[in-house]
C-alpha cells in the first residue's frame, strides 16, 4: 500500500475527529501524516497473509491459520496499542451467530473493535473500518489459501495504523477502529457493528470504510499513487420510501466517487 494514499486517508479521519483547537489543525495534521509508517502497513498485511486464509467459515481454533487466529491477533495488537497510549483504547469483540445462503451452517461472526473515547463529545462517533475475512473465487471454499493482501488486508492495515497514530492524540469525538468479519459472505460484520452501535446509543457521524485500497495500478497499466477515491454520494432530499428501499437493496448511493 502506498504512503501517499494512506496519509490522505488518515487526514480525513483527523478532520472528522476534530482536534481541540482549530488553529492548530494544519500543524497537527502534518504531524500525524508524517507518522504514518509504510513499514508498519506492510508488516500488518504480511502477518494477515501468513494466516493462509481468513475465510469467515475457516478454522477458528488454530493459532496459526484461519479467521480465528487472525482475529485474535488483531485483538492482541489493539491491546498492545492501548498499552502504548496509557490504556486509551477499549477492545471489544461484538459477535452474532449467523446463517444464510453463503453461511449454510450457523457460524459465529466476530468483529474486533477498539474504542478511543472522545474528550468532550464522547457520544459523537467516527468509525474507521476494514474487513478481515478473505476468499478465493469460490465463495464457499473455506480451506484453500486466500491471502487477501489487498482485499482486504490493506484496509485492515490502514485501520491498525490509524489506531497506532491517532491514539497518541486526543479528539473531542470518539474514534472507533473496527475490523469486521463476514463481509464476503453477506456484509454480516457491518450489520453486527451497526446493531452494536445502536445498542450503545452511539451518534455515528461517519464510517470511513477501507476496502481494497492497496493497489495504485489500474487495469490499463496507469499508476496513480497520489489520488484517493472517496465513494460518498449523497442521497436525494425528496427520495420516496420506495426509492430508499431500492437504494438500500442495490447499494446505489455508492456508485459514484
Amino acid at each position: 500500500m502506498h504512503h501517499a494514499g494512506s496519509t490522505l486517508w488518515v487526514l480525513c479521519a483527523c478532520l472528522l475527529g476534530a482536534p481541540v483547537h482549530a488553529a492548530d489543525e494544519p500543524r497537527l495534521l502534518r504531524d500525524i501524516a508524517d507518522r504514518v509508517d509504510p513499514a508498519a502497513l506492510h508488516s500488518t498485511i504480511a502477518t494477515l497473509v501468513g494466516f493462509g486464509t481468513r475465510h469467515t467459515l475457516s478454522d477458528t481454533r488454530s493459532e496459526t491459520r484461519g479467521i480465528g487466529a487472525a482475529r485474535r491477533w488483531v485483538a492482541a495488537r489493539f491491546a498492545s496499542l492501548s498499552r502504548d497510549c496509557g490504556n486509551c483504547l477499549e477492545v471489544e469483540t461484538p459477535s452474532q451467530m449467523v446463517s444464510g445462503a453463503r453461511v449454510p451452517q450457523a457460524t459465529e461472526v466476530v468483529d474486533v473493535i477498539a474504542i478511543q473515547r472522545g474528550s468532550s463529545d464522547a457520544n459523537r462517533v467516527i468509525i474507521i473500518s476494514g474487513h478481515l475475512d478473505s476468499r478465493v473465487s469460490d465463495i464457499m471454499n473455506s480451506t484453500s489459501d486466500a491471502p487477501g493482501a489487498n482485499d482486504d488486508g490493506s484496509g485492515v492495515a490502514a485501520v491498525m495504523e490509524a489506531a497506532r497514530v491517532l491514539s497518541k492524540h486526543k479528539f473531542r469525538a470518539t474514534l472507533v477502529y473496527a475490523v469486521l468479519s463476514g463481509e464476503e459472505q453477506g456484509l454480516y460484520g457491518g450489520k453486527i457493528l451497526a446493531e452494536h452501535a445502536r445498542a450503545k446509543g452511539w451518534q455515528v457521524e461517519a464510517d470511513l470504510n477501507n476496502d481494497i485500497i492497496g493497489n495504485s495500478h489500474g487495469g490499463d497499466g496507469v499508476s496513480d499513487n497520489t489520488t484517493v477515491r472517496v465513494f460518498s454520494e449523497g442521497t436525494k432530499a425528496l427520495e420516496t420510501p420506495t426509492q430508499a428501499n431500492r437504494r438500500r437493496y442495490n447499494g446505489g448511493e455508492l456508485d459514484s466517487p
